[in-house]
């Protein structure tokens, strides 16, 4: 099976691989929306979505267990978003205004094909064993791929709020603009001390996010220490500037329905306003996904407990797992869980910290986050030549 799908063409393996990766993600970006609702829900003690049944669904037994969750929420918010009457105000620069939804979902979409989500044995021709990451491209410069296509979510909403000829959203553009500066130096700061310690002096230098989660499954004390226990600071700098990066509460200055209405997205209705959400998920998951592999291990269980420590140990009783495909659904489930907690970490401080004020925000980012970073890079260069210098078999 594995051989005829890589004798098809390159092309046409690349198309399969980028719809599936979309036909996975787009769908989990949306039930984000009905997964926030049910936590918000449950933190704040009332049952959240608990109605929704489709009428010729509804007689089989054991359906209610399912309309209890929420489940079919999703459903009803997909078709109502697609139907529903799309309005264009009159007042709007309706080429841009269109745009500007269709364009807040390609970065969204993009910068998944460089994350690694998973890997498996694969046997090369002289016999030996290769760990092969399950991901739609393996770049040497993944990270900075990531980086520079993620940061140009921002000019989505830019376009949004300049398009709609509205004073309110205009300033939700502005703020988003801002905001995002303010802490994209940060967060690219906190990551550089992970890339100092993973590329030795001397060798081929890598900015694979692959790499780093090879570093993190090293035999040794520090060579399979997760970095969020190796370097904490730099993890915590690069959780606070995601959450600012993602516009998440309580850094959400772009849309502040307290003092901008609904902030770029005032005007949108509909399937325009649902395709700003289900990208603002995307990046959600996307960033949940590059923390994990940062800082969490990636697919490996467990600190100094690899994948194929899990699998080696497993196929001395059932040697299926240690084939190709049972070893990738592994990996994907491991890492699938990860991002899955931090996707509720997303929305537990959503519905538990209030929103921030704009110049609480800025003040955070310039006068706080950026000499923090900066202060943690001087640190960590120090101690990681201190190391290379007179510790080098750590």
């Amino acid at each position: 099976m594995f051989d005829f799908y890589f004798e098809l063409p390159l092309l046409l393996r690349l198309v399969l691989q980028g719809t599936a990766v979309i036909l996975v993600l787009f769908p989990l970006a949306a039930a984000c929306s009905m997964a926030e609702r049910k936590v918000s829900a449950w933190i704040q003690g009332r049952p959240g979505p608990n109605r929704t049944v489709p009428p010729f669904l509804a007689w089989i037994p054991g359906i209610s267990i399912l309309q209890k969750l929420g489940i079919f929420q999703l459903a009803a918010d997909g078709g109502k978003f697609t139907f529903k009457e799309d309005v264009v105000p009159g007042h709007v620069n309706a080429f841009y205004f269109i745009l500007a939804p269709i364009a807040s979902m390609i970065p969204a979409l993009t910068t998944v094909a460089f994350i690694p989500f998973g890997a498996y044995f694969t046997e090369l021709a002289d016999g030996t064993m290769k760990l092969v990451p399950i991901a739609l491209t393996n770049l040497d410069v993944g990270l900075l791929a990531v980086f520079a296509l993620g940061s140009l979510g921002v000019y989505s909403l830019i376009l949004a709020g300049w398009a709609s000829n509205s004073k309110y959203p205009f300033l939700g553009g502005v703020r988003a603009s801002a905001q995002l500066i303010s802490y994209e130096l940060s967060m690219t700061l906190s990551v550089l001390p992970v890339f100092l310690w993973v590329n030795a002096p001397g060798g081929p230098g890598t900015l694979s996010l692959f790499d780093v989660v090879q570093s993190q499954s090293q035999p040794g004390f520090f060579g399979g220490m997760w970095y969020i226990f190796l370097m904490p600071l730099s993890a915590f700098i690069f959780l606070i500037a995601l959450f600012a990066e993602t516009n998440r509460q309580p850094f959400d200055m772009p849309e502040s329905e307290a003092d901008l209405v609904g902030g770029f997205h005032t005007e949108y209705g509909a399937f325009k306003w649902s395709l700003f959400f289900v990208a603002e998920y995307a990046h959600m998951i996307v960033g949940s996904g590059i923390f994990c592999l940062l800082f969490l291990g990636g697919w490996n269980p467990l600190p100094w407990v690899t994948l194929a420590d899990v699998v080696n140990f497993g196929a001395g009783f059932l040697p299926l797992i240690a084939s190709p495909l049972v070893m990738g659904v592994i990996g994907i489930t491991l890492f699938l869980l990860k991002v899955g907690f931090f996707i509720f970490f997303f929305m537990w401080v959503r519905w538990t910290l209030p929103r921030f004020r704009y110049d609480q925000v800025m003040t955070l980012g310039w006068k706080k986050l950026l000499p923090l970073s900066i202060a943690n890079l001087v640190l960590y260069a120090i101690l990681i030549a201190v190391k290379d210098l007179y510790f080098p078999n750590l």
